[in-house]
Order: C-alpha cells, then structure tokens, then sequence
C-alpha cells in the first residue's frame, strides 16, 4: 500500500512537473484532482511517511514551493477526512501517528531488538517525526490524545521510539508519563531499561544508542524526580515526580538485590546491571540538572542503600565483617559507592553515613562495605573516621547507650580490616580508646562496667583476633575494680576455648594486630621462631619469652615450638644463627636428647635431597597466585596512564592488595596488619630471599618501574596524581613483604647498584621517595653490615637505612650514588613542584641530598664556582628520561637550580663540614675516579676555601683553623671506631691525603701561635682538650662495650699523636722573660687516659715515648736555655707523670741512640743532665749485672729499680738475680719494694697479656726472689698495697704510674706471692692481716663483677680465689690480737662476701680468742 501508493504520489507530484506543462487551470484545481485521487487509493497513515522524497527539487525556488505544496497537501487531506468522520483533524493526525508508530514497533521479528529500533525503523520512524513536527507547527496535531493513545497500543512502543519522541520534541517523557496510571507507566519503564541496560554489550553503534537514552533519560529522571521544593514544580505534571522517583528505586532496587548473590546470577545480567551505574556518573549530568537536585539524587540514592533491606543482626555483623572488607564486597555495590563519592567530600560522605546510622534501621553489610569503600578511595578518611568514633564513644559514656557502642566498634573494626596503609590496626584503636587513666570509661565506675558490660554482651559471637585483643591489651582499671577485668578475662578465655582456640597455644610473639581468621599454632609458632632468633641474633642470648614458655607454657613449648625450631634441612658448613641457638637451648637443657638426635638424622637425610627440587616445589606452589597478581598489575598499569581513569585506582590497588595476601601465602595473613613495633632485620651485607617472595618483590617493583615511566610518557610527575603514593603505601601496609622489599633493594643498590641501568634508577629512585613519603608505616630497621658496620649497633629509620646503601668508594659507586641521588632529588622537586623546602624535608633522606652535595663538586669543576644567585638552570624530569642523558651534565644542572641551592640552605639538608670529611674518608683512593692530583686540588678548595672560611651557621669553621683541625681529627676518630680496624689502632683506611691536611694545618698552627705569657694562664692545649672531650659522657649500654669502645679510641688517640708533628705534643709559654716548655696538658693526658692501654703496666708504647722525647727536644729550640728547659720538663716528669720515665727505662737500649744522634743534629752540645743521668743508669745497671760492679743509688730510687728490673728481664742469665740482690747496699727499702712493684705488674701482664713476651714463670721466680730479699731484710714491703686513703703515700708515685687495670689486679699478684710468704709476717706486720683482707675482698668483687679479671685458659679466678681464701682461714688464727685492731671496716664487706671467712674473722677478733689457738696448727 505504502509502496503503490506513494510512487503514484511521487509520479503524480515531481514526474508530471518535469515532462510537461500542468493542464489544470490552477493550483486550486491540481489540489482537488490530488484529493480525489489520495481518497480512492491512499491511507492517512501511510500519507504521513510520504515527505521526504516528496519533491526532486529542480532548484532553490522550487524546494521551498514543493515543500510548502507538501505540508498543505497532507494539512488539506488530514481536513477533508476529519471532516467526513466529524472529528478534529489534531485527533486524527495523533491517532494516525500512532497506528503507525505501532506498526512500525511491530515490523522487527527478532524479539532481541526490543528496546532498539533497526536501521528500516529509524528511517520510518525519522520521517514519521518529521511530517508530525510539521503537523504541529502548522497546529494540526494534538499531543494530549497522541499521548493517551500510545497507551492505548497493544505493545507499548520500544523505548528506543519513545527517546525519539521526546528528544525530537514532538511529545516529552514526562507529558507521555502524565497521561497513564503511574504503576503501568513504572512497569513498562522499569522494564524496559532492564532491557536497555543488557543490549549496552551489543554492536559499538548500539552501545552508543543505549548511552545517549539512558543519559537523556536519566536527567529527566532528576528534573523531575528530585527538584528542589524551592525551584517549584510543573502544576501540569502531578504524576510524573512520582513516577521518576519509583522507576529510579525501582532499577536501584534491581541492583541491590543482585548483591550478595553475584556468583549467581547470569554475566549478562551483571554487565547490565553494572551498565544502569552509568546514571550514577556525574558528568552526565553538567548543567542539565540543578546542583541541588542532584546532591538530593546522590544523598538519597546513599541512603537507600545503607537501609536496604535491613534483616542481619549486629551479631551477624561481628561474625561476618571479614568477609565485607573491599576487596570481597560485590563489585556492584563497591562500584556504585565510588559513583556516589565523586558528588561528596569524605566528610560530607561520612556525615551522611552518620545521619543514617543515627535515624534509620540499617543494612550492616551494606554499611560496613561502606565503610571499607570510603577508608580505600577517600585519603581523608581515615582521620574523619577517627573523629567519628571518639564521637560514639563520648556519646556512648554519656548515655550508656549499647548502639553507639557497637557501632563504633564495627566502624573500627571495618576500616581495619583495610590494613595498617589505610587505618590503624584494631589493637592500636583498643589501645589508645581504653588503655589509660585518662579513657572514656574511666570517669566512674559505671562507665567501668558499662563497657565490659558491653564487652561480655559481645563475647558469643567474638571472633578469636579480638578476644585475644582484650585479653592482652586488656583496657585500664584501677587496682580496686580488678575483680571486672578477670570476670571478662575468664569469659573471653571461655569463648576461645570454644572455638578450641586455647589461649595456651598463642605464640610468644603473636600478632594480635591482625584481623585475619586465627592462625594455627604451627604457622604462629613458625613465626615465634623467626623471632626469637632475631633476638638471638642480637643478644647472643636466649630470648627470655622462651625461656618462660619452656618453663610455664610447657605443652604450646614442647608440642610446637620445639617441632617448628626442629624443622629438618641442610645444616650449612659454618654454623649460622638458628644452630647457636639449638646449641644454646640443648647446653640449657631445654631439648629433649631423644628430639635432638631426631632432628641431626632428619638433617642428615635431609642432605641428600637435592636444593633445586625443593624451591622448583616451593614456587610451584606460589605461581597461580603470582599469576593472578600480575594480571592485576598489568590492569593498574592502564589506569595510571590515562589521567581519566585515576579516580579508579583507589580501587584497583585495593585489589592488587587483595592478590598480594593470597602470593604471599600465610606470612601475610600473619603480617597483614602487624603491629609497627617491631623491628626489621635486614642483612645488608648477605641479603638473602625465598624464591616465593623474591618473585612477588620483583613483580612489585618491576611494575611500580613500568607504572611511572609509562605515566611520565603522558604527564610530568606533579600531574599523575596520587596513583603511586597509593601503590607505596599499599605494599607497606603488608607487614610481612618489607622485609623482603628491603632486602631485594639491598641487592639491587647496594651490590648491584652500578650495573642497573636509567630505568632501574629513576623507578628505584622514585620508590624510594614514595617510602619515606609513608615512612609512619615502617618499622625500624636493624641492618646487619656484617664485619664492617657504618653504622655500629644502631636501629634505623628508612632514611638512614637508604642513606646506609648509597655508599661512595670506587669510581663505580660515586657515578651510581651520582645518578641515583640526582634522580631522586629531580623527581622529588618535580613530584611535589608545591611543597615548601620544610615539607620537602619529611620526603627525602636529608643524606641523599648531602652526598649530592659531595660528588657534584668533587666531578665537577664548574660546580666549585655557583652560588644560588647563579642557579637559573632548569632540569626537566623528561629530560631525566632521555636516552641520551648524561649525568655527570643532569647533575649539574640540578646544581645549578635556584630551588636546589634554596633546599641545600635548609639546616636538615646542609653539609656540614664534619659529614663532608666523612664522605671523603670513605672514598678509597686505589679507587677514585680522581687522580692524586685533582683530590688534592678538590681536598684544597673544599677545605681552604669553602668550609675554612664559612660560617659555623652553614656547617664551616667561621675561619677559625683550631676548629676545623679538631673537626677533622673527629671525624677521623669516628670513621676509624667503625671500621673493621685489623690491627689494633691501625688507621690503614683512612685516607691519606687527609691526614696530610691534618698536619699541614696542625704546623700552621704551631707557627701561628706565640708563646703566652704565664703558664698558669694559658689556655688547655686545643688538641688534648678535644681527645678527652671525646672520652666524657659516653654511654654504650653495657660495662664490656664502653670498655671495648674506650680501648679502641685511645688506641686511636695514640696513633692521631704519633702521625702529628711531635712538637705538636708540648706547648710554650713566657715566664718573664724566659721560655718554658709546658707538658702539663700531656701529662694530664697520659695519667688519666693514655697509661690504661699499656699492656705492661708502668710503660707506654715505643711509638709514643719516643715521639714525646723528639718533641720534646725539638720545643727546646724555644727555650733561651734548651738543656736547662729538657731537664725542668723530666724532673717535673718524677713526681706529675712518672710512667713516662719508666717508658724512656724500658725502651732506653732502642730510644738512646735516636735522642743522642737528634740532640747532636740540633745542638752539637752534650746531653742535658737528665738524659745523661738515664744513660749512666743504663749502664749502671748493666755493670751491676754482669761484672759485679757497685751499683749506685742515686737519684729517685724508683728510677733505677726500674733499669735494673729491665735490665734483668733483657740482658741477666736464670740465677744470678739472687745474687745480685744480695750485692746491694743498705738503705734500700724504697728501691726493692719498687723493684717488688715492676715484678709485679709483669706478672700481671703475663696473665692478662701473654702475647707481650712476659714469661709468667719467670715473672713469679724474679718476684718471689726480691720478696725474700726484702724479708731478710725486715723491710714493710705490703705498705705498697695501702692506698693512699689507707694512710700510705711512700709509694704513690709507683701506683700512680700503674693502668687502673693493673692497679685492680693487683690482688691477683699479691695472692700469687703466697709461697713466699713467712709465719714471722702475721707478727712482724701488725697490718698485713689488713692489707690481705683488704685485697681478698678487692678480688672477691672484681670476681662478682666479672670484669678486669685473667681469662680462665690465662689464669682461673676461681684457683686464685681458693688459693686467698684458704691462706686467709690459716693465717687469721695465728695472727695477734693488735692485727685485728683496725679490720672493723672490712668486716661487714667480708661477711657479705665469704660468710666463713667472716666468721672465722669475727670470731678471732674478739679479746683473747687467739690464745685459745693450738699452738701445733701450721699455717705454711
């Protein structure tokens, strides 16, 4: 019909008009010959399809005449037959229209095409819309009855001709909603955007169709629905609101359902349902839809969802939040949350969410999953949500009401189940909420038991992880109430023991941060010994968890710890960490023999599986895992590039967190939200890795890596968002991956580090930002160095810990630290282009801009010359990523930025020049990239003439050239104390060069200063002053460490002294107008500090004996008198600083002939009368020895008993001493008793010091034999055991001389004498029973103490001990009553120490107890 008729029409209309001349008079009557023609053989229905091809214009007039003959050729026959049938001719035309709108729905025959029309239909329908558009203009078309005919239609029209209608203006949605019962109106609709929604996977021109209906439809959804009260409505539109607001809860209503039963429900479904979300994103909307309007929609939408449907209990919510953390919610329901967050602050959101909980019946499952949602993809949030629980709490307390309560406890919960990256761990939020005095519940004892009311009420529906919480970290209560704490306890217990979780199996060491399901006891106890072997490790010491759980925890001990400590495998060749600590429990008795030798077989077969086997099996079992995290990565990686997309991150780095616990096994269940208490151990120097968690590491780093180079391609640094921070943060919130990541970066830095390439540098350098940018998240890190330690016995942040890894040695390494350093300082200034320099502080390791700092001046000559005012260079992060980029050139540039030289005036980022030397001393010479020449013209310019001369504010010496030697002779000290020194006080590291430049400017100094005027007045020697100063306050923790820590520096000290000028050692001052030289600051040095590591004991080293002596003789060219001023110097020596006396006697035979050859080479004179009083002792002592010669006694006695003691130990054949001990004068008490002392202490050095060459034997014959020397003699030899607080000052200046080592040694030695001892002393000396007393305690202490005394292989303290004890209990009967006159002191000592010997002392010093004594009784 449509077809016959309308070529008529077409024939009728344009082919007559082209071959001849019209016969009809008239338009008039070509008209009326149409209509009679149109009426016998023409539909109305079919007419109104017949405009576009009407007319064939044959040029611009006859267009606009046909069309115009057109419209009122169907105007004129649209009339003639309302007329004939006596209805309005706008009636007909709409009832018409619609005839043929249905038949135009009906012509597809595939039901799939429902809500779209086909191609054929668009083109009907197209012209169908035209002729009506006309009809209308021309007031021939009545929409009102169009519309109520539409739903007069057997099918209603596809939604797809309805959008046409009301996008083309002939009728709206809303007038065609209008004209129908509403609940038709909302079925039909409803269903057909279901059906819309699921064709949005068709063809792309599909797809397309489906988004512009669904977006116009939408904004008519909210321009009716959800119009502000204040904008007023249409009068004319009372049922479409309505309508709208129904079929949008309606399709909300469809989504919400489908949650929670998402594996159920067909993928079709889902992708439609996923496809409605759409109307959900804001930027449809514009400007379309008033603000307003739409925060009502969002606001609204929010709510209906948080109160959907709500039937779980709150117990159902404690049992089952686990699974509603972010990753496992439906992703429907996570997608729409994050729709709905875009039109919403955090704060704004969380209000909302409040308002809810406060006013409405909720759905806990939808809530919480909100929860998670916003703590994921909101950065605010989680100190929003931390406002919002103290609110409950408060509100809770105030009204002791149980809703606020549980709420806030869910809330908690929840937003840790997210992990440490996003919230804080549940057991830190348990902590600080109620851990204290000062908590909400701790007001009065109603608030009390408020909460642990609430807390019981909680208990049958608990979870393990957070019983054990409360159990643990219990809340505070006063002693008073502690009857409720143990109530609860012994509840909670109950409950655990229900879910045969015993509280006996919890693990030494467990982390009860965690909100994962509980562990089972072999995977915590796995866990307790990774732990306890870390303190092991420390301590060298067994844990003292272990020791208790092998003691009160005997069956978790016994039953797991020991199996998992057991574990079978190959012993390695040097015993390592976890045999020690076997070897330490089995010597302590705490392995069962029979479990130890099953674990040495087990090992032993162990050995014959072959390694490879066992990790291809252990990755094997990670790969599927692995798999599924990478593809996840490589998803990140789409979202990161495109700016778009970077609101979607958030969730996909939820995921990938998600994919992470499952690839790293149980570890992360464990470690998920560890408590950042504990430290990190990292093994710098060997850093070794499970093959399972170096394979996630890689995958990590290798897409953090691509993520930011691929992002730089599009977008600087400053203009990619946060997507990075987020994925930094997100692996360190997995506990157990940092000590892998740190230790992968160990090896990709700190050993590999020259050999990766740019990429590798600036993703590494990147991550290392992004790690001190979430540096809150880490622990501290005790690294492991191994033999050479930079940084001794020290607990690191991340930024020293990166600062440890960058090291500059070799030429290799300062181009690596080079490149990385500028990488990482480019990308921090570019990454955060807007931060002030103190913000900047907190985001970078302050060493990796210092060490800059260092190099670019040292590789860069041009870098030696630029101040900031010079800094107009610029360093673009692109250029950073050039193939052809040089860093020697991109370090420079950086250099020269004003904003680097604004961030280097920063105090934390200034280089002082203490850390400078330091940096320096580091570089091995053998290696530099410098020549000799060019690091001594860096050397120059570094020191001269820029730290000498700048000011102490920026790290200089204000021109001050004392300042900076005693800066450098520090950091000298500090760098050797942390290096492996192989041989005591060998400064071998230490760089040459600036050793050199530590003397030139020590001799500068000599020259510089004048003598000062009046000794007494003068100021301490600078260098002196510094060393000691280096030894006051230190504190190491323990006895041995500070004694080790002191030993060496002075070892040190001594060997700074000998490497200066040895002029350098004594100081001038004018006494008048006379020169003197002045020693005293030497020789306060050598008495308080140098003596303590002379290994004899009166004598210091060769080394620093004969340096003092040449500067001695060399400072005596000042003096007018130079003899006179060697003498005054070495007679004050016998009464300040004797040992250095005694140290020219033991070493004279090698000293002499320097002193003599140098005084002859200066003065051409005879020595100075002290020095050649030295000699003819010397010789004295030889002729006495070996010829029988006199031997003279003059001068100090101590003096010459000093030669001939070393005289005998050098020169004097086995036997002769006796005699010659005979040959001597009278008038010797002073001179044996001091030859008594030497003997003594080289005793004592044989004991503690047998490498020195002191022969013990021998020692003990020689000294035996003086003693006896001295008996026949009736000389008061125990008088040098008195202090001089016990009232003897004879001998101080022997005692003074002695190293307090030796001085508290000397029990030892006086006990070793015991053979020697005579009957006749108990009577002869009335206070040797004193001095004896005395002395046993000094060695009972020293032996309580455990310290000073010989090592057991040397000497056993417990012989020496039993040796002066039984002396003691047969010496003390037979001594006289007036030898217990003065012991009243010692008594009580002695009885706290040895009871018998105390007893034995009390009951012999009462009057007349001695004459009881049987006189048979021998003591010897």
């Amino acid at each position: 019909m449509a077809g016959a008729g309308g070529s008529a029409l077409r024939e009728l209309l344009a082919g007559r008009a082209r071959k001849r001349k019209s016969s009809f008079g008239s338009t008039a009557e070509l008209q009326a010959a149409a209509l009679r023609l149109l009426d016998r053989h023409q539909k109305l229905s079919e007419l109104l399809l017949e405009v576009e091809g009407s007319v064939k214009p044959a040029g611009e007039g006859g267009i606009e005449h046909q069309q115009s003959s057109s419209e009122s050729l169907i105007v004129s026959v649209l009339q003639e037959q309302a007329s004939r049938l006596g209805v309005p001719a706008a009636v007909l035309a709409a009832k018409n229209a619609v005839t043929k709108i249905e038949q135009i729905c009906q012509s597809s025959a595939s039901p799939s095409q429902a809500p779209l029309l086909n191609l054929d239909q668009r083109e009907k329908l197209s012209c169908l819309l035209r002729t009506a558009k006309d009809l209308l203009e021309n007031n021939v078309f009545s929409r009102s009855h169009f519309c109520q005919e539409i739903w007069k239609m057997k099918d209603l029209p596809v939604l797809e001709a309805v959008w046409h209608l009301h996008t083309n203006g002939i009728t709206g949605l809303a007038e065609l909603l209008e004209s129908v019962d509403g609940r038709a109106a909302e079925e039909w609709l409803c269903s057909s955007l279901c059906a819309l929604c699921e064709r949005a996977e068709g063809p792309p021109q599909d797809t397309e169709n489906v988004g512009r209906i669904l977006s116009d439809f939408a904004i008519m959804f909210l321009q009716n629905g959800f119009q502000p009260s204040e904008l007023g409505r249409k009068l004319e539109l009372k049922k479409v609101p309505h309508i709208c607001h129904a079929v949008l809860q309606r399709m909300l209503t469809w989504v919400l359902d489908a949650v929670g039963k998402e594996k159920e429900e067909d993928v079709s479904t889902l992708q439609a349902m996923r496809f409605w979300l759409n109307v959900f994103d804001v930027s449809i909307y514009k400007s379309a839809v008033h603000p307003d309007s739409l925060q009502q929609f969002f606001r609204h939408t929010l709510t209906e969802i948080l109160t959907y449907n709500p039937l779980l209990k709150v117990s159902d919510a404690i049992h089952k939040q686990r699974e509603w953390s972010f990753t496992r919610t439906c992703s429907l329901l996570t997608t729409l949350y994050c729709k709905l967050f875009v039109a919403f602050s955090a704060k704004e959101s969380i209000c909302q969410l409040q308002r809810v909980l406060e006013t409405h019946e909720v759905n806990w499952q939808h809530v919480l999953s909100c929860v998670s949602t916003l703590v994921v993809c909101q950065a605010e949030a989680e100190q929003l949500f931390k406002d919002l629980l103290s609110h409950l709490l408060i509100k809770a307390f105030e009204n002791y009401d149980m809703e606020n309560m549980i709420t806030a406890f869910l809330i908690a919960r929840q937003a840790a189940l997210e992990g440490p990256a996003v919230f804080m761990p549940y057991s830190e939020w348990f902590k600080a909420s109620f851990g204290n005095a000062s908590s909400h519940h701790g007001s009065s004892k109603k608030a009390l038991v408020f909460l642990f009311e609430f807390l019981s009420e909680l208990v049958p529906f608990e979870v393990a992880p957070y019983l054990k919480v409360h159990i643990m970290y219990p809340p505070f209560v006063p002693t008073k109430h502690r009857s409720v704490l143990l109530e609860y306890i012994t509840l909670a217990k109950t409950r655990l023991a229900d879910l045969k979780v015993a509280i006996e199996d919890m693990g030494l060491y467990e982390d009860l941060s965690s909100t994962h399901e509980s562990m089972q006891p072999q995977g915590q106890a796995l866990r307790d010994v990774e732990k306890a072997l870390q303190i092991f490790e420390n301590t060298r010491k067994i844990p003292t968890s272990v020791i208790e759980a092998s003691i009160f925890r005997r069956p978790y001990y016994t039953s797991w710890f020991l199996p998992a400590l057991l574990r079978p495998r190959v012993l390695p060749k040097t015993p390592d960490a976890r045999m020690a600590f076997i070897d330490s429990l089995k010597r302590a008795d705490k392995i069962p023999s029979n479990l130890y030798s099953t674990y040495i077989q087990a090992c032993r077969a162990r050995k014959e599986k072959m390694l490879q086997e066992e990790s291809k099996v252990e990755s094997s079992h990670s790969k599927e895992p692995a798999e599924h995290l990478k593809a996840e990565l490589a998803a990140l990686r789409v979202l990161i590039v495109d700016q778009a997309k970077h609101e979607d991150v958030p969730a996909q780095i939820a995921v990938i967190s998600d994919r992470l616990s499952s690839a790293l096994g149980h570890n992360s269940d464990e470690n998920e939200a560890a408590a950042l208490n504990s430290r990190i151990q990292v093994n710098v120097s060997d850093p070794s890795l499970e093959p399972c968690h170096q394979s996630v590491v890689d995958l990590l780093l290798t897409s953090f890596c691509q993520n930011l180079i691929a992002a730089s391609y599009f977008n600087p640094p400053d203009r990619q968002g946060p997507c990075l921070s987020l994925f930094v943060k997100m692996m360190c919130g997995h506990r157990s991956l940092i000590p892998a990541l740190l230790g992968r970066l160990c090896q990709l830095i700190y050993h590999q580090g020259p050999s990766l390439n740019d990429a590798h540098i600036l993703g590494l350098a990147a991550l290392m930002i992004h790690l001190c940018e979430s540096r809150s998240l880490i622990p501290e890190i005790e690294a492991d160095f191994g033999i050479s330690q930079p940084v001794a016995e020290k607990v690191l942040s991340i930024s020293e810990f990166w600062s440890c890894l960058l090291v500059c040695r070799t030429e290799e390494s300062l181009s690596f630290c080079t490149r990385f350093c500028t990488a990482a300082v480019s990308y921090l200034l570019c990454k955060f282009s807007s931060f002030s320099c103190d913000d900047l502080c907190a985001l970078v390791p302050p060493s990796l801009v210092k060490k800059l700092q260092h190099v670019v001046p040292r590789l860069s000559l041009e870098a030696r010359g630029i101040t900031s005012k010079e800094g107009k260079a610029d360093l673009g992060w692109s250029s950073l990523m050039s193939p052809s980029l040089n860093y020697r050139r991109a370090s420079l540039c950086l250099w020269k930025q004003a904003r680097f030289q604004e961030l280097v005036k920063e105090k934390a980022f200034q280089l002082s020049f203490g850390e400078w030397l330091l940096l320096e001393l580091e570089v091995h010479p053998e290696k530099d990239v410098l020549s000799a020449s060019e690091r001594q013209d860096f050397h120059y310019w570094a020191i001269y003439q820029w730290y000498l001369p700048a000011p102490s504010a920026s790290g200089g010496c204000d021109g001050d050239l004392e300042k900076a030697c005693g800066i450098i002779i520090n950091c000298i000290l500090d760098f050797s104390q942390r290096l492996d020194l192989g041989s005591c006080g060998q400064l071998r590291s230490v760089s040459p060069d600036i050793l050199c430049k530590l003397q030139e400017m020590v001799l500068e100094l000599g020259c510089r200063r004048r003598p000062l005027s009046g000794c007494l007045d003068a100021k301490r020697h600078f260098l002196f002053e510094i060393l000691q100063g280096r030894l006051k306050d230190r504190h190491h923790g323990s006895a041995l460490g500070e004694q080790l820590w002191r030993q060496q520096e002075l070892l040190l000290h001594r060997r700074i002294l000998v490497g200066l000028p040895a002029s350098t050692l004594i100081a001038t001052c004018r006494k008048g107008k006379k020169t003197l030289l002045d020693c005293e600051d030497f020789f306060h040095y050598v008495n308080s500090e140098l003596k303590n590591i002379c290994s004899r004991g009166y004598a210091l080293s060769y080394g620093i004996t004969a340096h003092f002596f040449r500067g001695l003789l060399n400072a005596s060219l000042d003096c007018e008198e130079s003899a006179e001023g060697v003498n005054d110097v070495l007679t004050a020596c016998q009464t300040k600083c004797p040992i250095v006396l005694f140290s020219a006697v033991l070493w004279w035979p090698q000293l002499e002939p320097v002193l003599c050859s140098q005084w002859k080479r200066l003065f051409g004179a005879p020595l100075p009368e002290e020095l050649e009083r030295l000699r003819e002792c010397q010789s004295s002592a030889v002729g006495f020895l070996s010829s029988g010669q006199v031997f003279p006694l003059s001068g100090p006695p101590w003096i010459s008993a000093a030669f001939l003691h070393c005289t005998v130990q050098q020169h004097s054949p086995r036997g002769r001493e006796r005699n010659a001990l005979r040959r001597l004068g009278t008038d010797t008490e002073q001179f044996l008793v001091s030859l008594l002392f030497f003997s003594l202490m080289d005793l004592i050095s044989a004991k503690i010091a047998p490498k020195e060459g002191v022969d013990f034997q021998t020692s003990l014959e020689w000294a035996l034999e003086i003693l006896q020397c001295l008996e026949e003699r009736g000389i008061s030899w125990p008088l040098l055991f008195l202090s001089e607080e016990g009232g003897s000052r004879k001998y101080s200046v022997l005692r003074c001389a002695a190293s307090d080592r030796h001085s508290r040694l000397l029990p030892v030695a006086f006990y070793s004498l015991t053979p020697g001892f005579h009957h006749e002393l108990l009577t002869r000396q009335h206070f040797f029973l004193y001095v004896a007393l005395n002395l046993y305690i000094q060695l009972l202490q020293l032996f309580v103490e455990g310290k000073d005394l010989p090592q057991p292989e040397q000497a056993d303290p417990l012989e020496v001990i039993s040796t002066a004890r039984q002396f003691l209990l047969g010496a003390i009967p037979r001594c006289p009553a007036k030898s217990f006159g003065n012991i009243g002191l010692l008594l009580e000592a002695c009885e706290k120490l040895d009871p018998e010997v105390g007893a034995t002392l009390q009951h012999f010093s009462r009057p007349a107890a001695s004459m009881e004594v049987d006189e048979e009784l021998l003591l010897f």
